[in-house]
């Protein structure tokens, strides 16, 4: 029976193993198959069977809930390397309750467990949850904190702004003689994420060993969050930037409006060769538009060797936002066409983003041909932003300002109220609701809204005019 349940674990741990490259979907199946073909047989079934078949998984959610039934049938449930596995796949595939309740449920926690348990609540955006999860594992006492202990609740840190914590794990840290790249970089990232950037600096200084390109990387990217463009750049002159570090650079650059510096990275991008990358080129096109160079970000993304749905959602939504409407709808058409020939077809975000377009310009027929389109075409069922966003086109901005111009408060504010509840989170919504009050003379009501905005943390993102100096800088 030993050798039964031994040969068993190999065999699918074979099969769901991580080859080079990283496993795909088939991989899995076959070890999936493989489990089933040697359960249906009557094989006995050991714990150690089950993290190899979990793993496996991963890529097929559905499953996952199956094998905990058999994990339960033969009481694997109740050891912590199977059950780790399964929290773990839980907490991949966004089931963060059952998570949970595969944690409670474990008679006995070691490091992996409580590891496990709190990187789940941090990959599920519960930071206080994640500090918490660490202080009880602290009373547990028999589960030692490691490395990734402490790399995951400085992520948590950096999420709460807890510097206090932050710091102590740093002088425990320094107390381990810990002074690993990887505990280093989590140590960046936290002050990063806390606005402390010279901090960030002087752990990357003080490392006394050679340095990899994720830390530099993490550097890098600490410096463009933080507005340190001239620091960024001195650090990309010393290591050769990966897709990482140039989609960091690029990104950081689109949320500050910083053209000149995108422009530098794009250079830097072109140097480098990664002038090909689909997924970096659309990170230049992207930027461009944010930055008001739709002109630009039309040039990059015709230059895009093999655009994917990306590129072309990216290129729509850039048109929309600056309310040219009429080339958004004019490029959908065209990829519509290219779709033909065997090329990318869009997805949900493209139609929403054809939609939006359609709404910030008042393209009513274009609009209700896009919607249709989705079902009848393309097979895809409109979500209930798709809808919100057709009746904003259709009735939304009429409607109020039908109401505004004979000042009908009554019927406005009805009108108002339905547009909110559909799309509670569009802050289109309570800018034009807020302009509403104001132009009949409630400015309370104005006020009120524009708090909810800032409370809920929603900002329309408006027109702008920006002039930078250029500034060079060597790389």
């Amino acid at each position: 029976m030993k050798r039964s349940r031994s040969v068993i674990s190999r065999l699918v741990a074979h099969a769901a193993a991580s080859p080079s490259p990283p496993p795909t979907d088939a991989s899995h199946l076959d070890a999936l198959r493989l489990f089933r073909r040697a359960h249906r047989r009557g094989a006995p079934l050991a714990a150690d069977a089950f993290p190899p078949l979990l793993s496996a998984c991963r890529s097929f959610p559905s499953l996952g809930r199956q094998a905990h039934a058999l994990m339960v049938k033969s009481a694997a449930d109740l050891d912590p390397v199977p059950a780790t596995a399964l929290l773990d796949v839980y907490s991949r595939c966004g089931l963060l309750r059952y998570a949970l309740d595969v944690f409670d449920g474990m008679p006995v926690r070691d490091s992996i467990a409580w590891n496990a348990f709190i990187s789940c609540l941090v990959r599920h955006g519960l930071p206080a949850d994640a500090i918490s999860a660490f202080r009880a594992m602290a009373v547990d006492g028999g589960s030692p904190f490691t490395g990734f202990t402490l790399c995951s609740v400085l992520k948590a840190c950096a999420s709460m702004r807890a510097v206090r914590l932050g710091k102590q794990i740093h002088a425990r840290v320094i107390g381990d003689g810990n002074d690993s790249l990887v505990m280093a970089t989590a140590l960046i990232d936290f002050y990063s994420g806390c606005g402390m950037i010279q901090e960030a600096f002087d752990v990357f200084n003080r490392l006394n060993r050679e340095k990899d390109v994720a830390i530099y990387n993490a550097l890098i990217s600490a410096c463009f969050q933080n507005r340190r463009f001239k620091e960024a750049f001195s650090v990309l002159g010393l290591v050769r930037p990966n897709e990482i570090t140039l989609t960091c650079a690029l990104s950081a650059c689109s949320d500050c409006l910083s053209l000149s510096y995108g422009k530098q990275v794009h250079c830097v991008m072109v140097r480098h060769g990664f002038d090909s990358d689909t997924t970096l080129c659309n990170a230049i096109v992207d930027m461009y538009a944010k930055c008001g160079e739709l002109t630009s970000g039309r040039i990059s993304f015709e230059q895009i060797h093999r655009k994917n749905v990306v590129s072309w959602t990216t290129m729509i939504s850039a048109y929309g936002s600056h309310g040219r409407g009429v080339e958004a709808w004019k490029l959908f058409k065209r990829m519509q066409e290219e779709e033909i020939s065997g090329h990318v077809s869009p997805n949900a975000v493209t139609f929403l983003s054809v939609l939006s377009a359609c709404s910030h310009s008042g393209l009513v027929d274009e609009g209700r041909e896009c919607l249709f389109a989705m079902q009848s075409k393309h097979g895809i069922d409109p979500g209930p932003e798709h809808y919100a966003c057709f009746i904003y086109l259709l009735s939304g901005a009429a409607m109020l300002n039908a109401c505004k111009a004979n000042m009908d408060l009554k019927r406005g504010e009805q009108m108002a109220r339905h547009l909110l509840s559909l799309d509670p989170d569009n802050p289109g919504s309570y800018v034009l609701l807020a302009n509403f009050y104001a132009a009949c003379g409630q400015w309370e009501g104005a006020e009120y809204l524009r708090r909810m905005m800032k409370d809920r943390g929603l900002k329309k993102e408006a027109g702008n005019s920006q002039l930078e100096l250029p500034v060079a800088i060597e790389i």
